[in-house]
């Protein structure tokens, strides 16, 4: 669509419809999130060696997400734009979905916790293929008084998804009596039968969005003078991303420490709560409490993604009243605290609370930072610097995931909830790095009628 055309407001449920696909994608994720660690250790990974498998997901995202962005910007077929790279993102990410728990089945040539880790990979790559083009179809399809709503139902959709996918193993178990244990170096059926409905799930949430949702045609001026262009690919993106916003720069300072958090917390949590608030030994891997402790991470995941989810919906009306910049350290503030507090804790329900603050921080994260960037940038580059931004979410977690698990092992003597508290205080510091970031559209941030 050409910049100089307005584009039409759309009602709440075509945003939903737009964003519908994220449920599934968050879906996936939660699973990933709460359970990779474990199934890893349970092939044989070392405590302080996990933050480098994990490697995998922020590499492969900063390769894919701005290529992706790149050519959905350039791409026009019968499904539009965005929604090519949606379903194939999908179909290859319910395949792996569906493969990693079953490493030690396909583990002919290598040990299962090298087919885990590739796999790995391979599904957190394709997560990317699925999950860059939405950030960029909201952009894309809204007005800029709509974004922040547009962002925030996104985040509602990602913060449902994360909270069934982060409890289905528990609900299997806990509810419908599926196996929690297995033998030594064997995935639990439960956490098996989680990644199965998460792959369907995904697949189906996917088409959704694509079946739905209409994009507008390209700028077809901006085409041809692309097209007359030297420059493609690779070299483009580097020109890009040597001449990206102010206001891209800026945010990318918050996105670090934000992410290096976050990854901290993700990688982390499980063995920190299995040590600190279960008491395990560090070298526990599959024992009934250890199981039961990677459950109850999963339950307390969900807790944050599910405060993600309503505190997302009420977003667009606080960042009217206090400004989305303002909103964003606040929510970070909150993040912080929860993680420090986990230190505190030697009961596990009293974790639910410290969950209450890092689903504040979530939603923000999720939401915020689109929604001023968004303003920031040429609608005709939309697709390119929404993927060139996720560099400043996937170095952060690189870095993390070289010296993450060093730090633990050599600093912190093993005692891995260290590690999350060093996480609150990254959260502390991305919340005083928010009041330096320039908000170009806030004159336009008015809360939409839902």
């Amino acid at each position: 669509m050409s910049s100089s055309l307005q584009k039409p407001k759309l009602t709440f449920w075509q945003i939903w419809n737009m964003s519908f696909g994220f449920f599934g994608i968050q879906f996936g994720f939660a699973l990933q999130n709460g359970n990779a660690s474990r199934i890893l250790t349970t092939f044989g990974a070392e405590v302080e060696h996990l933050s480098w498998f994990w490697l995998a997901a922020p590499l492969t995202g900063m390769i894919v997400q701005p290529l992706i962005g790149y050519y959905s910007d350039r791409t026009w077929t019968s499904l539009g734009r965005r929604r090519p790279y949606f379903l194939a993102g999908a179909i290859l990410a319910s395949t792996a979905l569906m493969l990693m728990p079953n490493s030690q089945f396909l583990a002919s040539l290598l040990p299962p916790l090298y087919v885990g880790a590739g796999i790995l990979m391979v599904m957190d790559a394709s997560f990317n293929v699925a999950m860059e083009p939405f950030r960029a179809l909201v952009a894309d399809l809204l007005p800029a008084d709509q974004r922040t709503l547009g962002f925030s139902v996104q985040t509602f959709l990602i913060g449902l998804g994360a909270v069934l996918g982060s409890w289905l193993p528990y609900i299997f178990a806990e509810w419908f009596g599926v196996d929690k244990i297995a033998q030594a170096g064997a995935v639990p059926y439960n956490v098996t039968l989680s990644f199965y409905v998460g792959a369907v799930v995904f697949l189906i949430a996917i088409l959704w969005t694509v079946i739905t949702t209409k994009e507008f045609p390209p700028d077809t001026e901006y085409l041809k003078e692309e097209a007359t262009k030297g420059t493609k690919g690779l070299s483009q993106i580097a020109t890009d991303f040597a001449n990206m916003p102010k206001t891209m720069k800026q945010l990318g300072l918050v996105q670090f420490f934000s992410w290096f958090a976050l990854f901290s917390m993700w990688v982390f949590t499980s063995s920190a709560v299995a040590t600190h608030v279960y008491g395990l030994p560090i070298d526990d891997r599959s024992s009934l409490a250890f199981n039961e402790a990677g459950n109850w991470v999963g339950i307390i995941f969900g807790v944050y993604n599910g405060i993600s989810a309503i505190y997302a919906l009420f977003l667009p009306f606080i960042a009217a009243k206090i400004g989305r910049k303002r909103t964003h350290s606040l929510s970070l503030t909150a993040g912080g605290i929860g993680l420090i507090s986990i230190y505190f804790v030697h009961d596990p329900t009293m974790l639910l609370f410290s969950m209450i603050g890092v689903g504040m921080a979530w939603a923000s994260i999720l939401a915020m930072p689109y929604a001023i960037l968004a303003g920031a940038i040429p609608p005709q580059k939309m697709g390119i610097y929404m993927g060139v931004f996720n560099f400043f979410i996937t170095l952060p977690q690189i870095f993390n995931g070289v010296v993450g698990g060093p730090i633990v092992k050599y600093i912190y003597g093993s005692q891995v909830i260290y590690s999350l508290v060093m996480a609150g205080v990254f959260l502390l510091i991305a919340a005083f790095c928010v009041r330096f970031v320039e908000d170009q559209d806030d004159v336009v941030n008015t809360p939409a009628s839902i």
